[in-house]
C-alpha cells in the first residue's frame, strides 16, 4: 500500500476516509506553496517539540508542505533573565537594544535548528530560513529600537524550499536593506507572511488548542460576521485574547473570502485539517443571516434540496404546505437553515436544522443556532435517538427526554405540564421524509 494511502487510513480513524480525501484534494487543488502557514510559539517548541515534529510529518507524507514561522518568546524571556538583562513593552512590543538583540539571535537560531533536527529524525527534510525573507525598516528607532516594521516579503527561498520537497521553517528575524538584523513580532511576522502567500489554511498551534471561551472550554468556531463585536463587549474577553481577535480579524478583512483561521494544538493539528469537526477554534468573516416569514416557491425548491442533501433523505412534495412556518432563518452561502413551525401553545418547534458538513466545519452551524436563540427564547424540537448531533443538541438544551425512537429537547421552559404537552406535540409530529411512510407500511 502507498505511504499517500497508510495516511488516508490513519485519517479515516478520526474521521471518515471521505472527508480525508475530500480536504486532500482541496489542499492539492492548488500551488503547493499556497496550502497552509503554521505559527509556531517557542513555548510548543520547548514543552511539545515531538508532538509538532509528529504531526508536520504527517503532512509531509501526504504531499502537504506548509510553510512553518517559529517564534521564541518563552526561551528568550529565560535568555535575557540568565544574562542578568532587563527589558522593556512598550504596548506589547518589546524594546530591543543592541543588547537584547545580541540575546535573541542565538536563542532564535537555537530555536530553528532544534525543530529541523526533530523533523530529520523523523525522516522530514526540513530547510532553515534565518534570514532573507522579511526585509524592514525601523518600527520606530527611537523607541523601540532595533524593532522591525516588514516592508516587503521575499518568497523565492520558501518557494525554492517547497520545490525541493523540504519544509521551510522561517524565524520572525528580519533585514534592512543595509542589513541590520532586525526583531519582529511573531504575530506580525505570520500575518505579513500570510497577506504575501494568500494560503487555503492559517494556523496557530497554541497551548490551549484554541480560543478559551468564559468556563474554560475551547470554541469550536468563531463567525466574525455575528460574533466579533458579542465576544469583543465580554468582559471575559481581554488582554491576549482580545488582541489575538482584533489581530486575526484585521488580517482575515484583508484576505479572500474563503479563508481561515485555526488556533489548535500540535496533537490535534491533523484533526484539524482533515475533519469537518476539527479539533481547536475555527474563525472565519463568517456570513450573514436573513430571516423570512413568507418562502417563495424558489426559496422551498432550494432549502427542499439543502434538506435532502444534509439529510441523504428524500421530503415530500407537501412538506412546506403541511408546516405552519414561522420563520425561515437562512445562511446567506445557503448552505445552513433552520426551520422553525409554530408548535404548541405558543412556543416554536424547530422542524428541521440542517448544515452541510463542509459548513460545519467551518462553523456556520454554531452561527445559525446564535440567530435561532436570539430569535427564540424558547423553542422545543426532537431528534431520533441515533443522531450522532444529539451530544452538541444535549450541549445546547435544557431539557431532553425520550419518547419512542424519538429523543425531545428544548430550552427557556420550566413548567413541566407545558413541556409535557410540547413533549408529547413533538412525538407525534409527521416526519414527512418519503422513507419513513414506507416504513410504516412495512410495518402495519
Amino acid at each position: 500500500m502507498k505511504t499517500r494511502d497508510v495516511v488516508i487510513e490513519l485519517l479515516s480513524q478520526i474521521g471518515s476516509s471521505r472527508e480525508a480525501r475530500e480536504y486532500l484534494r482541496k489542499f492539492s487543488s492548488r500551488d503547493s506553496s499556497q496550502f497552509a502557514v503554521i505559527k509556531v510559539g517557542g513555548e510548543i517548541i520547548q514543552n511539545d517539540l515531538e508532538q509538532l515534529a509528529s504531526s508536520l510529518g504527517f503532512l509531509h507524507h501526504v504531499g502537504l508542505i506548509p510553510i512553518v514561522l517559529h517564534g521564541a518568546g518563552t526561551q528568550l524571556n529565560q535568555a535575557l533573565d540568565a544574562a542578568g538583562i532587563d527589558t522593556q513593552k512598550i504596548q506589547g512590543v518589546r524594546v530591543t537594544t543592541p543588547e537584547v538583540m545580541a540575546v535573541i539571535r542565538p536563542v532564535m537560531y537555537r530555536l530553528n535548528h532544534n525543530l529541523i533536527e526533530a523533523l530529520e529524525a523523523l525522516g522530514i527534510r526540513a530547510r532553515p530560513l534565518q534570514h532573507g525573507v522579511f526585509e524592514c525598516d525601523y518600527e520606530n528607532e527611537d523607541q523601540y529600537g532595533l524593532v522591525g516594521q516588514v516592508t516587503r516579503v521575499h518568497l523565492d527561498g520558501i518557494r525554492s524550499s517547497i520545490a525541493s520537497g523540504s519544509l521551510p521553517i522561517v524565524t520572525c528575524l528580519g533585514e534592512t536593506p543595509g542589513g541590520q538584523v532586525m526583531n519582529i513580532n511573531a504575530d506580525v511576522a505570520a500575518a505579513h507572511l500570510v497577506l504575501a502567500i494568500e494560503p487555503q489554511k492559517i494556523i496557530f498551534i497554541s497551548p490551549t488548542g484554541g480560543l478559551l471561551n468564559s468556563y474554560d472550554h475551547v470554541m469550536s468556531a468563531i463567525n466574525l460576521e455575528t460574533d466579533y463585536q458579542r465576544l469583543l463587549e465580554a468582559d471575559w474577553v481581554h488582554s491576549g485574547m482580545r488582541l489575538k481577535l482584533i489581530q486575526i480579524h484585521d488580517l482575515l478583512q484583508q484576505l479572500p473570502a474563503s479563508s481561515s483561521v485555526s488556533i489548535t494544538s500540535a496533537q490535534n493539528l491533523t484533526r484539524e485539517l482533515f475533519t469537518h469537526r476539527g479539533a481547536g477554534t475555527l474563525i472565519r468573516r463568517g456570513e450573514g443571516f436573513c430571516v423570512e416569514s413568507e418562502i417563495s416557491e424558489t426559496r422551498q425548491a432550494e432549502l427542499k434540496s439543502l434538506i435532502e442533501t444534509c439529510f441523504q433523505r428524500e421530503l415530500h412534495d407537501d412538506y412546506f404546505v403541511a408546516l405552519n412556518i414561522d420563520a425561515l432563518i437562512w445562511a446567506g452561502s445557503g448552505r445552513a437553515a433552520g426551520v422553525i413551525d409554530q408548535g404548541c401553545d405558543g412556543i416554536c418547534y424547530m422542524d428541521k436544522f440542517a448544515v452541510t458538513p463542509s459548513a460545519q466545519g467551518e462553523g456556520v452551524g454554531s452561527a445559525l443556532w446564535h440567530q435561532i436563540r436570539q430569535r427564540y427564547p424558547q423553542l422545543y424540537w426532537r431528534s431520533r435517538e441515533d443522531n450522532p448531533v444529539n451530544s452538541w443538541y444535549n450541549r445546547h438544551a435544557d431539557f431532553c427526554i425520550r419518547r419512542g425512537k424519538w429523543q425531545i429537547f428544548g430550552y427557556g421552559i420550566d413548567d413541566m405540564s407545558l413541556i409535557g404537552r410540547l413533549v408529547e406535540d413533538a412525538a407525534r409530529r409527521d416526519e414527512f421524509w418519503i422513507d419513513s411512510t414506507l416504513e410504516e407500511e412495512s410495518l402495519a
